[in-house]
């Protein structure tokens, strides 16, 4: 349809001064949002229900308000996609960019092949900002990607107001990859939001996910585990090494996690992932030996679904010790490398690996 014919009540103040652009809330059709629980007209996003996270900790309380995995998709020949942004004003932490923490890039798709097509700079912020990007002007399945480590009230997408606009293309695997894990998980401290581990192999399979990664918060709690496997998922990503205090909490959650998603889920393959960035003769060592514990432990119960991905060798290859910002949290090197070995262990499990 034309951008014309869509209804006037989703028009909103063109904040950029933008000719002949219209702004659409992006919470109404044909725009589609991915990897959000609550996408509600008026209302902020979430990644869950507020009940589970306020019973999980205070940390998965406050961070299930960042969008980290959101994705807004529609298809246009737009020569000009401009984004306006409510959000509030947040500090700039100093190991990520402003943004991979506040911004949103944006990828222009063809039958699940993507590219890189910018980045809506979140500078000038004042509780949100708006900003635009030039186009080829030829019909595309664009995909925003949203911030990693921000809250967002509300979006906007303006187009050209002659332009059409019609349903994004859908996802090549279209139940979702659930990705539970840390700081890393939620996106810490890649550059832009499309450069996260989940958002690559997203773009490498073509398939939908959900990133319920949760900084310093992510335990193992029995709310988390049963809200988990609540869900309807292609394939489960364990991750969540880093963020168990200590390794007896490790022990004492990661097993009970994997039999009360298996319980409930019979058939969805679980790859778990130990931490990357491995110390050996440290108490790491005992963390990888529990999660290999509880993959050895599924295999010897039968269970055939079931991955391991070592976190000691996530980052092998030339300039290893190049992979993150601060010997933790992985650049863009390091969650490329993360992308390559989960996402060949995520392939395998979906059945697609050559």
């Amino acid at each position: 349809m034309k951008i014309t014919e869509i209804d006037k009540n989703l028009k909103v103040e063109n904040a950029l001064g933008l000719k002949n652009v219209v702004w659409l809330d992006v919470k109404e059709a044909p725009f589609r949002i991915y990897g959000l629980w609550r996408t509600e007209k008026g209302k902020s996003f979430l990644r869950m229900p507020e009940e589970v996270a306020a019973a999980a900790n205070d940390g998965v309380n406050w961070l299930n308000h960042h969008t980290a995995g959101g994705r807004i998709r529609f298809r246009t020949d737009s020569p000009v996609i401009a984004i306006k942004a409510v959000m509030p004003d947040n500090a700039t932490m100093p190991h990520i960019t402003m943004l991979g923490q506040s911004g949103f890039d944006l990828y222009a798709s063809d039958a699940g092949k993507y590219a890189y097509a910018g980045s809506f700079m979140p500078g000038g912020r004042d509780h949100g900002y708006s900003t635009y990007r030039q186009t080829d002007g030829k019909m595309h399945t664009y995909t925003v990607n949203m911030p990693l480590y921000d809250p967002v009230e509300d979006v906007c997408i303006g187009l050209d107001e002659n332009a059409q606009i019609e349903d994004p293309e859908p996802y090549a695997v279209e139940v979702p990859v659930v990705y539970y894990g840390s700081s890393i998980t939620q996106g810490g401290c890649a550059s832009r939001p499309g450069n996260a581990y989940q958002a690559m192999i997203s773009r490498r399979l073509d398939a939908d996910f959900i990133n319920l990664g949760f900084s310093g918060s992510a335990r193992g709690e029995q709310a988390i585990s049963d809200y988990l496997a609540s869900l309807d998922a292609s394939v489960f990503v364990c991750d969540y090494d880093h963020n168990a205090p200590s390794a007896d909490h490790l022990e004492a959650t990661h097993r009970p996690l994997y039999e009360t998603y298996r319980a409930a889920r019979p058939s969805t393959p679980v790859v778990f992932v130990s931490k990357p960035d491995f110390h050996p003769g440290t108490e790491d060592e005992r963390r990888r030996e529990i999660i290999l514990s509880t993959y050895r432990y599924a295999l010897d119960s039968g269970d055939k679904k079931v991955l391991f991905v070592d976190g000691a060798h996530l980052f092998d290859g030339e300039f290893a010790d190049s992979c993150t910002v601060d010997g933790c949290h992985p650049n863009d090197l390091g969650f490329f490398r993360m992308a390559q070995k989960i996402g060949d262990a995520v392939e395998t499990a979906l059945g697609l690996a050559h």
